[in-house]
């Protein structure tokens, strides 16, 4: 039984010495970025500028998929069980942190069945709210909610959207009673706000930007940590009434669990580069995004703290997705 036992370290001996050169040569054939999300959205915007800036550095093809639906859950599922050789990646966003408390059967767990590669950028939200609304500030939005409990709404995207969280967050930290209406889409939940019939709504800034140059809505607050270059003049959620208060909507890259860390680390550090070019920064601040630059350990502890964060709102809040 010796001869087992020596054969299974010799093994054990060539697979340690075959990961590096493995590595090494990664990637020889195309690898495919996977976008948990339909086409046209940021994550497919931001998998192809990134995909394509890849495939540039490594001198080898980047391949992105949209595999939509279910909340994102059939794309990070369908990464979460493809091989760990480095060459199917996910480019997920925080809505897949909060799935994470939302959706209890899920096919796979985020942080067991995949591993943190590297953070891409964050966007801020913009609150708004509709201009028959007799508040001009966030402190005299706050006073007039809490005059009234239950009569002001904020309009979101769906439940268990960046955009609902967004709202009961504001809820949970002004101890304010505001009603949740959601809307099959972005589009619609603006047009109702617009239109005076819901009150209050936080969308993505690029997204409302012109609507608040045309006076079709008042800003009153971003919900970044600092002002949103795209909002320059509009203070944070934090500085107007509700310190200590960030929701914004973030990408990263994550890969299959067991992925070799050289290809994590060779794939953190080229995103790292591309982020860190002028002319990327400058198109990004444009478009209100914050590129965001992580270790793998360092995002892989983002993520956990991001799934602990929401998962107390959703709880407190109630939150349900069916």
């Amino acid at each position: 039984m010796r001869w087992l036992a020596r054969l299974g370290l010799l093994i054990g001996a060539v697979a340690a010495l075959a990961a590096p050169a493995a590595a090494q040569s990664w990637p020889s054939k195309p690898v495919k970025i996977v976008v948990p999300f339909g086409p046209g959205g940021p994550a497919d915007i931001y998998a192809r500028i990134l995909g394509q800036e890849l495939a540039e550095a490594l001198k080898q093809q980047f391949v992105i998929e949209n595999k939509a639906g279910a909340g994102g859950t059939i794309g990070a599922d369908i990464v979460a069980k493809a091989a760990p050789d480095g060459y199917t990646l996910l480019m997920m966003s925080n809505t897949l942190t909060t799935n994470e408390t939302l959706l209890a059967n899920k096919p796979y767990g985020l942080m067991r069945d995949l591993v943190a590669v590297a953070p891409v950028n964050s966007s801020d939200l913009v609150m708004v709210i509709s201009p028959s609304v007799k508040a001009t500030t966030l402190t005299e939005l706050i006073a007039l909610a809490k005059a009234q409990p239950g009569k002001l709404a904020y309009a979101s995207a769906g439940p268990g959207t960046p955009y609902h969280l967004a709202g009961e967050l504001f809820k949970t930290m002004t101890g304010t009673d505001i009603l949740h209406v959601p809307h099959k889409n972005s589009g619609e939940a603006r047009n109702d706000v617009m239109g005076g019939h819901v009150q209050i709504m936080f969308d993505a800034v690029t997204a409302m930007k012109g609507n608040i140059d045309a006076g079709q809505v008042r800003a009153l607050s971003t919900t970044g940590e600092k002002r949103s270059t795209v909002l320059p003049d509009v203070p944070t959620v934090s500085e107007a009434g509700a310190p200590g208060y960030e929701a914004t909507i973030w990408l990263g890259i994550m890969a299959p669990k067991g992925t070799p860390p050289e290809i994590v680390d060779r794939l953190n550090a080229e995103i790292a580069k591309i982020i860190a070019k002028p002319a990327m920064r400058e198109a990004w601040a444009k478009q209100g995004a914050v590129p965001l630059t992580m270790s793998p350990a360092a995002f892989d502890a983002f993520l956990r703290r991001d799934i602990d964060k929401w998962a107390k709102v959703i709880q407190q809040a109630g939150i349900k997705v069916q």
